[in-house]
């Protein structure tokens, strides 16, 4: 038996068949890839990859290639259902006195994913994790009905087991707990810390759990959205997760990021981008109607800026258009006085580039504050090799010196504000689940000015002379990690 086998793989026969094998698989995705009609760059990078390296081609292609745009999250069936829930209650941008400049990204909003303008909001700024996680559990403390809660990364520490236990609290009083965290996100979390918020009456699922055969197909698609929604009467979204680095700072000094509760009905939206990721989980239907006379325990706050109209955008690898990196290139381009931006990782598309490139020479100032040192090796290189083109244009950059800064903001000239989980890199825009409010509002566009303003106290800008003079070996990491930078 030993020498037949022997003579068989002597024989070649096994190297030919699969060589033939990777050659005929290499030849069809380079067919799908040009029937997409993609990018021509995108495509002639795969095509470039899956000929010289076939092997290697082929694995890459299976975990960062895979295009799953114009796929339904849900079904328009359920779709319609869903928004019965919204009680007409939007607005025309017309009807509340909006610049031109707003009025055309609100109705960008609405062409992409059927986005609606709400007025009369209310909306409370955390830019520390303690402030934001003692208002949450006291939200969560008075919830009467339901709690919506999705989250990126929910971990298994002190943070994430106070939180844990507030929810499952809730559920033992007969309130309706639902927690969708991402996969890979939470990661290192033991699989028992979910288990047990399921048997303790919390529903709590991954969203595209990765396990195989599925490893390859879903590792690249994240969940990164942060929402939560009380009663459907209290929303948060913003960039916190749910850790002890976001109140302790982990690693770092000092961990600045930003989050906003929001009451109103904006919350409705919420509440529907929650339901729309649950069903899409097939998780069933949530009921959006039975939450809506639940507002009278709202807690007041002193803190909270009243009177906004907002609109909440949502995007993902299944949109058919990237909603919100074109409703961030269109608020860019219509920019008269100002684009301030606030990003952990600056890693724009030829696009957005451009466009804060072509603002900033039409002399409008454009000011981006990032880390210093961020939390990720391979990605502050990265972002440091757009630097010097910014520099060239004439954007003001500043590095955040006093710790982390996981801010996601962008703030358009007096009355646009953007909070949310994206942040300026091409995963946001490409490949993960995104969730961010806009806000049109002369008083909370003041107010995240004032932030940003005392954020730049706290940073250093980059000077063009200096900044030519960096060590030739982090030139040379940004350049190849620049490289990488589309699947980062």
């Amino acid at each position: 038996m030993g020498e037949v086998l022997q003579a068989f793989l002597d024989s070649g026969w096994l190297t030919q068949s699969f060589a033939a094998i990777a050659l005929g698989s290499t030849l069809v995705i380079i067919a799908v890839i040009l029937s997409e009609n993609r990018n021509p760059v995108k495509s002639l990078a795969w095509v470039t990859v899956l000929l010289l390296l076939p092997v290697v081609g082929l694995v890459l292609y299976i975990f960062f290639g895979r295009n799953i745009k114009n796929k339904r999250m849900i079904s328009r069936r359920n779709r319609r259902k869903l928004k019965r829930g919204e009680k007409n209650t939007h607005v025309d941008p017309r009807e509340i006195g909006l610049s031109h400049e707003a009025t055309a990204l609100i109705n960008l909003g609405r062409s992409l994913s059927g986005a609606q303008l709400y007025a009369n909001n209310t909306a409370e700024v955390f830019t520390d994790g303690k402030n934001k996680f003692d208002a949450l559990l006291a939200d969560i403390a008075s919830a009467r009905h339901s709690i919506n809660l999705e989250y990126y990364i929910f971990s298994d520490d002190s943070t994430g087991r106070n939180i844990a236990l507030a929810l499952i609290e809730k559920a033992r009083q007969g309130v309706a707990v639902r927690v969708i965290y991402d996969h890979v996100g939470s990661f290192s979390v033991r699989s028992r810390f979910f288990r047990d918020l399921r048997e303790n009456g919390v529903e709590a699922y991954p969203f595209f759990k990765v396990s195989v055969p599925w490893l390859g197909t879903r590792v690249n698609w994240r969940n990164h959205r942060k929402i939560c929604v009380i009663d459907g009467a209290i929303g948060y979204i913003g960039g916190m997760n749910i850790a002890d680095r976001y109140i302790d700072g982990g690693k770092f000094a000092h961990w600045r990021d930003t989050h906003v509760r929001v009451t109103g009905p904006i919350v409705k939206a919420l509440q529907y981008s929650f339901a729309v990721d649950w069903n899409f989980m097939g998780r069933g239907l949530i009921d959006l109607d039975d939450t809506h006379s639940i507002r009278q325990h709202i807690r007041p706050s002193a803190e909270a800026i009243d009177n906004i109209a907002m609109q909440l955008l949502s995007s993902g690898p299944m949109s058919q258009w990237s909603n919100i990196a074109l409703t961030f290139l269109k608020a860019i381009a219509n920019a008269r006085r100002r684009v301030f931006i606030q990003t952990p990782y600056f890693l724009p598309d030829e696009a957005l580039l451009k466009a804060i490139q072509t603002a900033a020479l039409a002399h409008v100032d454009v000011r981006i504050i990032i880390p210093r040192k961020g939390d990720s090796w391979m990605l502050t290189h990265a972002s440091a090799s757009y630097i010097s083109e910014c520099l060239k244009a004439g954007i003001k950059i500043y590095l955040y010196d006093k710790g982390m800064l996981h801010s996601k903001m962008m703030i358009v000239d007096d009355e646009i504000v953007t909070i949310g989980s994206t942040n300026f890199d091409f995963r946001s825009f490409d490949y993960n689940f995104e969730s961010n409010l806009f806000f049109f509002s002369r008083k909370m566009t003041a107010i995240m000015l004032n932030i940003f303003k005392t954020d730049l106290a706290d940073s250093t800008r980059i000077q063009p002379a200096r900044w030519r003079r960096r060590s030739l070996g982090d030139k040379t990491a940004e350049s190849i990690l620049r490289l990488l930078s589309p699947v980062l």
